[in-house]
């Protein structure tokens, strides 16, 4: 929804605000914020509020570390889990140094800079989120176990879904503060599940990942157990993946999709240190559906990119590669601009996979390109790599070295 600064500042009154949360996130893409009381709202808009860069993780350990944090209207929200009586409200930020220039390793500004680049070449981009994550239990102490909450297994009912009501708690939540869940269920590993949103501009939806990732920790923990988004919690079960569903259309081209899909393809490799940034990511990758090789088909789940069954302003295309390790922002970025790469040089699907990459042969295997195999290759790849230097800053490639 469209704020504007005046009625950002009339809300926090009338609804009794006192407490403003100023979020952003890392170069990692883990979530950060300051609060400040909402007295201090007209000079955050007017100044911007002072943070330490050097103590923010991939943010560098430069001498001039001071650096300032703009609260972006629009993603104004109520916390619902805080106090009725003084409430408290959410806005996420752009950064910049003291004197105006964009901070380089702000990566919410990053995808808006994708986004208007995706505008001016005429496309226009919708994202969706599938993200997993396991519930575990707690010992006595309060310390962190990895005893899953529950045994259940794919879509399976209560009282074998001990998961139910978490997620419904998180689902509500998500309606409480404007964000629209699509679906929710079990998934396939002990105390797994997943929670899909609704379609929406990437902006949107790189910050609902964030969100939704400190909401299901909010009400893991009040419930007594602990969230687990990493790649692979469990070493024998299915890990955690996050798939990233995209749609393109233009005014002035018809079908932009199979070009914008041969675009995603043809970078995926060079991408995957972003989309698996951690050594875990590659525990994932090859295994219990998570791909391996890049490919494509209509449905079939063992490919990099899969065409679900849909209609209308439903047709997407999902990568399946990623997992919730990742920056959103970041990872949306690449997957625009590998997109507008298709499209600007009419690029064309390879041919389509309709088979069961996990039970094919070597010979039919080797057709394929592997994603790299260590997050140690991916480096390599993506810092020798040509697309990801033309649109990532030098600062934040500084984290891979």
């Amino acid at each position: 929804m469209k704020y504007t600064e005046q009625e950002v500042l009339q809300f926090v009154e009338e609804e009794d605000v006192k407490f403003v949360r100023l979020a952003f996130c890392d170069a990692f893409g883990k979530q950060k914020n300051i609060s400040i009381l909402a007295d201090e709202l007209t000079r955050a808009f007017e100044y911007g509020i002072t943070i330490d860069g050097s103590a923010i993780d991939g943010f560098g350990t430069d001498v001039h570390s001071d650096l300032l944090l703009h609260p972006d209207c629009d993603t104004l929200c109520i916390l619902p889990w805080r106090p009725e009586q003084g409430k408290v409200v959410r806005m996420f930020c752009s950064i910049t140094y003291p004197d105006g220039r964009p901070f380089e390793c702000d990566t919410r500004t990053l995808l808006i800079k994708a986004l208007d680049a995706a505008k001016q070449a005429g496309y226009d981009f919708k994202f969706g989120a599938e993200q997993e994550f396991y519930l575990f239990k707690l010992d006595d102490n309060g310390e962190v176990t990895k005893e899953p909450y529950d045994n259940a297994g794919y879509m399976d009912l209560a009282p074998q879904d001990k998961g139910e009501n978490i997620r419904r708690e998180i689902c509500l939540t998500l309606e409480q503060m404007g964000i629209k869940p699509e679906s929710s269920h079990h998934e396939e590993g002990p105390g797994q599940n997943e929670i899909d949103f609704v379609y929406s501009d990437p902006l949107t939806a790189a910050d609902n990942v964030l969100t939704l990732q400190t909401i299901v920790n909010t009400v893991a923990n009040k419930n007594g157990l602990c969230a687990d988004f990493s790649p692979k919690p469990l070493d024998t079960k299915p890990g955690n993946g996050f798939h990233i569903n995209f749609s393109v259309s233009s005014a002035d081209k018809e079908n932009a999709m199979p070009s914008a899909i041969a675009g995603v393809l043809s970078k995926a490799v060079e991408m995957t240190a972003f989309l698996n940034p951690t050594e875990r990511s590659y525990d994932r990758l090859g295994t219990n559906k998570a791909p391996r090789y890049v490919s494509w088909s209509s449905e079939n789940r063992s490919q990099l990119v899969r065409i679900p069954a849909a209609y209308g302003e439903y047709k997407r295309a999902e990568l399946r590669s990623a997992d919730p390790a990742v920056n959103p922002y970041i990872a949306f970025s690449l997957i625009i601009y590998a997109c507008l790469y298709g499209l600007e040089n009419n690029l064309e699907l390879p041919f389509v996979a309709d088979f069961n990459l996990y039970t094919a042969d070597r010979e039919t295997l080797a057709k394929f390109e592997k994603l790299p195999e260590s997050l140690k290759e991916a480096k390599e790849i993506a810092l020798n790599s040509d697309f990801i230097k033309k649109h990532i800053p030098e600062k934040i490639l500084d984290v891979l070295r």
